[in-house]
């Protein structure tokens, strides 16, 4: 058997691509696998849904992250609804685990992988890239968020809400001031493992229907909240437009399941400014 080709990189695009600095929050249900199976089946058909116990495995991801490009820098948000999920073929190589060290990083296989069904993002650059180079389902949708900050509130309080855009000439992004969905979080106080889950296999499945995977490998640890029935007031998702197919689709495969648990990482900052001082050899106070 002859080794496979790559997948072309699609111009003007260059791989790997480079994060300047990421930003992001995922909460992960266990929930019931019919309909996550029904739905596998509809976007990738070469992958089965991972088995925790009985349960599958539905994952949000925002994301909030910077470029640098040789022409400047870029901003970009997305969010992801992902079914964790596996190569059909390759059942017999996955390991048993249990949810809790899957989300620590027990499968060293990497099989086990995010399969996307719904990205959307607010650049219209990075819609482009996830669709031409990773197969991406990723569309137009634009972002008001809350988040922990050093330049702010330092607290584990997130709040996502992802509204309606459309692209529009010129490769930029029309907005619409109506929601699609939101995820909020507080996660203070809450106990936190430091965990390497990486790298993060991405699967995706092209428009002539071939399979593929990707990547991401994270370079430093961050931090997985173990989530129980009792924090079901803590981490929620509302759907505000069941019309959507995003929206249908957490209705139909989250429903009223409570959250099993949270992940956060946060770039470090690289450097500050810092506060200023007057100098002595000023002007002479007048008084």
């Amino acid at each position: 058997m002859s080794p496979a080709p790559l997948p072309p990189v699609a111009e003007p695009f260059q791989l790997p691509f480079h994060y300047g600095a990421l930003h992001m929050i995922g909460v992960d249900y266990l929930v019931d696998p019919e309909p996550v199976r029904v739905t596998l089946a509809k976007h990738h058909p070469a992958l089965a849904a991972a088995d925790f116990a009985g349960r599958a495995l539905v994952s949000l991801n925002y994301q909030l992250y910077f470029a640098q490009y040789a022409f400047g820098g870029g901003i970009t948000q997305e969010i992801e609804i992902n079914i964790i999920a596996h190569p059909a073929d390759a059942g017999d190589r996955v390991p048993d685990v249990t949810y809790a060290q899957y989300a620590q990083g027990w499968d060293q296989t990497r099989l086990l992988g995010i399969a996307r069904i719904h990205v959307l993002c607010d650049n219209p650059l990075a819609i482009d890239a996830g669709r031409r180079l990773y197969a991406e389902p990723k569309h137009p949708g634009w972002f008001e968020v809350h988040m922990p900050s050093p330049n702010g509130d330092t607290a584990g309080r997130w709040n996502v809400l992802c509204k309606h855009a459309e692209t529009a000439a010129g490769d930029t992004l029309e907005r619409r001031d109506t929601d699609v969905f939101s995820l909020t979080a507080d996660l203070a106080g809450l106990p936190a493992t430091p965990v390497n889950n990486t790298p993060i296999t991405g699967y995706g499945t092209t428009d002539e229907g071939r399979a593929l995977a990707g990547p991401m490998v994270i370079h430093q640890p961050g931090h997985w909240h173990p989530l129980d029935t009792s924090d079901t007031e803590r981490v929620r998702v509302t759907v505000h437009d069941e019309t959507t197919e995003a929206g249908q689709d957490l209705v139909r495969l989250i429903g009223e399941a409570s959250p099993s648990g949270a992940w956060t990482y946060q770039s470090a900052p690289v450097a500050a400014h810092q506060r200023p001082y007057y100098l002595r050899t000023g002007p002479a106070e007048v008084g």
